[in-house]
């Protein structure tokens, strides 16, 4: 959907916008002073920015639908979840931001965390809200609890361990499906990426070297990632998905992964790129279960 590129098109700015104010690594430890033009700069550039989506979306999405009071829709059993991975995929991640920007910044690191922490919660409020005065849709229970579940699980970790222990992570891979209902899965790969859910994997993705003692020789740039997608959703309303010849159903998985901060260096342009891409599930192989074929092995899972 459209509101959801605006998130994550916002949220990738404010990763880009941490990660190149200077040749500082993301790790910043606390010096214990604000620097209070970094302060202003991060607060100018993320009220210029979001008010700019915000009156974006109001005029290309909103502005076509009718509107009628606040409501509250539940779409909880729609999509077999994964759009509610994918809120928790990017409040963690916008959240994740938050906080190092204020670190960046120099806000004593407790306080970066909580304050930082609630920024994927306020990134995705209003746009609830908005969908709250629309006749087709509504504000969604469902949504909210996952951006709040996914600001909380960054919080969390950051305050348990001071670091990143398990990553929520995103793959795609073009699927049939999409080709059914183009107007709603995607017409090309860009929109599919956004908008089918049948190609759509959410993982998290456990750093098992940091569990372990330091003297373990378990390679610490090897993780474990358990996956979670689902398939044959081409409409929402299970008894029309149903009566169209598609049986929705879950998948699950298991796979190796990359831990890509493990590898940060001098360079400020590698821990930059490593920084962005870590988001995302590195392609490797993979065992999949679902409960209409068991189980499979995919030698290169996308």
């Amino acid at each position: 959907m459209l509101k959801q590129l605006a998130l994550l098109l916002l949220s990738l700015c404010l990763l880009l916008q941490l990660t190149t104010a200077d040749a500082t690594t993301i790790a910043i430890a606390d010096s214990g002073k604000v620097d209070k033009q970094k302060l202003l700069v991060l607060g100018a550039g993320f009220t210029a920015g979001y008010s700019a989506m915000l009156v974006g979306l109001n005029n290309a999405w909103y502005q076509e639908q009718e509107r009628t009071d606040f409501h509250f829709f539940n779409d909880n059993q729609q999509w077999r979840q994964v759009d509610k991975a994918g809120h928790f995929w990017g409040a963690f991640h916008q959240s994740r931001a938050g906080i190092d920007m204020l670190r960046w910044a120099g806000v004593p690191d407790k306080k970066a965390i909580i304050y930082g922490g609630l920024l994927g919660v306020v990134l995705q409020t209003p746009v609830e809200v908005f969908d709250g005065y629309q006749k087709d849709y509504g504000a969604s229970v469902g949504d909210l609890v996952a951006n709040t579940a996914g600001s909380m699980a960054i919080v969390a970790q950051e305050l348990a361990w001071s670091q990143v222990r398990i990553m929520p992570k995103y793959s795609f891979h073009k699927t049939r499906y999409a080709a059914e209902r183009p107007n709603v899965l995607g017409k090309s790969l860009a929109e599919q990426a956004l908008k089918d859910y049948n190609g759509q994997t959410y993982w998290l993705s456990v750093n098992v070297g940091d569990f372990l003692s330091e003297q373990s020789r378990y390679p610490k740039w090897l993780n474990i990632a358990v996956g979670y997608g689902a398939e044959e959703v081409v409409y929402n309303h299970e008894p029309t998905n149903y009566r169209s010849g598609f049986d929705a159903h879950r998948l699950f998985y298991l796979s190796p992964d990359l831990n890509l901060l493990h590898f940060k260096g001098r360079s400020k342009f590698l821990n930059t790129a490593l920084y962005v891409l870590s988001i995302v599930k590195i392609p490797a192989p993979a065992l999949e279960y679902n409960r209409k074929d068991g189980f499979n092995f995919h030698a290169l899972y996308f």
